[in-house]
């Protein structure tokens, strides 16, 4: 047997009507994030793990760092977990996961809001891809 996992990469570009400072906001997301990431006994930890609980056990947030806009990677452990995490994109679910855990990170009292939370579709397959190649079946 072989364990198998894949990175889900996906990128929130942050709402700027509702952020003084996008750049800094993201700043701090992130920094507060690797803090979080850090210490099992932070004081965010718990909050955050309650707002990342309806992703499911099989998907676990990775890393947040700072691109042209923020990355977030979620790491599926199985093909079931990749095909909720993208149901969950679809349905805008994920945008209300990702909103909630940011205010958290943020500091702030209002919402920080996401404008767009891509994951492109070529990205997707190759999500599939990596499930297929080890069980050797075509998935579509």
């Amino acid at each position: 047997m072989c364990n198998v996992s894949a990175v889900v990469v996906v990128d929130a570009e942050l709402d700027e009507m509702l952020v003084n400072d996008v750049s800094e906001t993201e700043n701090v997301i992130v920094s507060e994030w690797e803090e979080v990431a850090a210490d099992e006994q932070h004081v965010l930890r718990h909050t955050v793990n309650e707002v990342l609980h309806p992703l499911g056990y099989e998907i676990e947030l990775l890393v947040i760092r700072r691109a042209n806009s923020i990355a977030l990677n979620f790491i599926c452990l199985t093909l079931s977990a990749v095909m909720s995490l993208r149901d969950q994109w679809l349905s805008r679910q994920l945008d209300v996961i990702v909103q909630k855990v940011f205010t958290l990170l943020s500091g702030v009292t209002l919402p920080v809001r996401v404008k767009r939370l891509s994951w492109p579709q070529t990205d997707y397959e190759r999500c599939l891809e990596v499930f297929s190649s080890v069980h050797g079946k075509q998935l579509a």
